[in-house]
């Protein structure tokens, strides 16, 4: 799950410091070897959210298979390229290839969420965030090893053992699906809901090709937005339309416009989520190529100088994971990504190599912050039934977000990535992190989401109500917060109720749980007496038998 989730951030860091010797081998500006970014991001923004929906139709298993299968392809066609657009190809391939990864992992950890009754497991979606972090480390050094020893070449074929590793423990580890079953328990799904269909009924091919129109006209507009091309916008504007129309009367909609569209705080997310990568992206290409080409490092350099951006990232996810609010979070990423960008227009061909140290360090806060926040954010506030198509559409706002940096960063650097086209380029970044951090301070919804904790069942359950069947699991954890029934949950889902919507029924259902809770846990102690209540029988004096409980 881990190693698939982390495959397009690894291709995403490894070529940064590559474009330059790809540049020079194949006589390519920094305006074309950006293309090798943007076709990555361009296949993969259009196919999450398509991987994602039907992994929350059939499972993860044969989707991260398919999928993972093709990186493998990738990496032969790009370690044979003659030219760039045979290299270009290989990059939209891999892009495909790397959809299912990060989608099967979310809905995976949904899975176990429903099976256990645990809202959120934090220690696995912190553990994603920092393989992501460790990856995005490894990557650039890992990139400069291989360009200094085998070439820009080996930076492609690293993905023939990687497919090949993902691909054989995929087979032996992800659950088997029923083909004829669908995972997802939300409103307007299973075989009622679809009509008594097969499976293939319940895949909307129209608005999945309508989503694949608006995003290709919009990305390829954003990557070369000149007068010339005005009809792209015009063709995003009218197939935004049409898929609009088209789910809002889909029976089984790719994307539940009516939902999202009533989900504020999820679509607030994916705008934050937008802007982040913005300025997350601009740094990793648009920094790494200004210090080869305008500071003068070799790309094993290069890729050392941003090593302690993600170093700090893995340190702050680590300490967000465990201590910090979301909104507490954030914040801290857009305060972090504003001082960067500051740091970075102070910065010329003459600075001291410690100055570009100290903006990789600076960066890392932002690095770590965003990354795990947006995440846990989404797992959250999406409905649980779309947890595999919701966690594809964030990657899709983040690879936006790439098409953005990449665009501007082609825009500000020209022919040559001189110390003037950085500067511009900071300019840009600077107002996406300002953009991040309103869109943060003024989210009302924000405050009453917090960081995933992980909590602790007390081996005690008894029946609550009058006969309704339902257990209450009992809790002693240091926050006093009760493991929500799974059943109970189910119920709510499927009455249309996702957490984001319904979060003040939430907190209330909440502590209904405790109150509940408590009173089964003090009838229990009266009965079993003091020596066999347990270590969390202290804060419960016992009761006398005459007492009403």
């Amino acid at each position: 799950m881990v190693l698939g989730s982390v495959l397009n951030p690894i291709n995403s860091t490894i070529i940064a410091v590559a474009l330059v010797p790809i540049g020079a081998a194949l006589g390519a500006s920094p305006a074309q070897t950006a293309w090798l970014v943007s076709a990555l991001y361009l296949a993969t923004a259009l196919g999450q959210p398509v991987v994602g929906r039907l992994i929350d139709l059939f499972g993860p298993r044969r989707l991260f298979l398919a999928s993972t299968s093709l990186v493998g392809v990738a990496g032969i066609v790009g370690t044979l390229a003659p030219n760039l657009g045979t290299l270009i190809a290989a990059r939209v391939v891999l892009g495909f290839g790397t959809c299912a990864g990060y989608p099967a992992a979310m809905a995976l950890l949904r899975a176990e969420s429903r099976r256990t009754g645990q809202d959120s497991p934090a220690g696995v979606l912190t553990l994603l965030a920092v393989a992501n972090q460790t990856v995005a480390v490894i990557g650039p050094l890992l990139g400069g090893l291989l360009t200094s020893a085998g070439g820009w070449r080996s930076t492609f074929a690293l993905n023939i053992p990687l497919s090949v590793l993902a691909v054989t423990l995929g087979a032996l580890r992800l659950p088997r699906q029923d083909p004829g079953a669908a995972p997802e328990t939300g409103p307007g799904t299973g075989p009622k809901a679809a009509g008594g269909a097969g499976p293939l009924r319940r895949i909307d091919l129209p608005g999945m090709a309508l989503f694949a129109v608006l995003l290709l006209s919009l990305l390829l507009f954003l990557m070369h937005p000149h007068a010339d091309r005005w009809y792209l916008p015009l063709l995003t504007l009218a197939a935004a339309v049409a898929f609009t129309v088209r789910e809002r009367r889909a029976e089984q909609p790719f994307i539940d416009v009516k939902v999202l569209g009533g989900n504020t705080p999820l679509l607030l997310t994916y705008a934050r989520a937008l802007a982040a990568y913005v300025v997350s992206y601009a740094f990793l290409y648009g920094f790494a190529q200004w210090t080869e080409e305008g500071f003068g490092l070799s790309p094993l350099q290069a890729g050392l100088v941003q090593a302690p951006t993600f170093l700090v990232g893995i340190g702050v996810s680590l300490l967000a994971g465990r201590r910090g609010g979301i909104r507490a979070t954030l914040l801290v990423g857009g305060l972090g990504q504003v001082a960067a960008c500051l740091l970075m227009l102070a910065l010329g061909a003459h600075s001291p190599l410690w100055a570009l140290a100290a903006l990789a360090v600076v960066f890392g806060v932002p690095q770590g912050a965003n990354g795990l926040a947006l995440q846990n954010s989404v797992f959250q506030q999406s409905d649980p039934a779309r947890t595999g198509s919701s966690a594809g559409l964030l990657r899709t706002f983040a690879y936006l977000g790439s098409m953005v940096a990449s665009a501007a960063t082609a825009a500000a650097y020209g022919p040559h990535a001189g110390t003037a086209g950085m500067h511009q380029l900071a300019w840009i970044m600077l107002g996406a992190a300002v953009l991040f951090l309103l869109l943060t301070a003024f989210d009302r919804t924000l405050p009453a989401l917090r960081a995933p904790r992980r909590p602790v069942p007390e081996p005690v359950s008894a029946a609550a109500g009058a006969g309704d069947g339902r257990a209450v699991h009992v809790v002693a954890d240091v926050h006093d917060q009760p493991v929500p029934d799974p059943q109970h949950q189910q119920a709510r889902h499927r009455e249309g109720a996702p957490a984001a919507r319904d979060l003040a029924a939430h907190h209330l259902l909440d502590h209904q749980h405790l109150r509940v809770g408590r009173h089964v846990q003090r009838a229990l102690l009266d009965l079993d007496g003091p020596d066999r209540a347990g270590p969390h029988a202290a804060p419960y004096p016992a009761r006398t038998a005459s007492r009403p409980s």
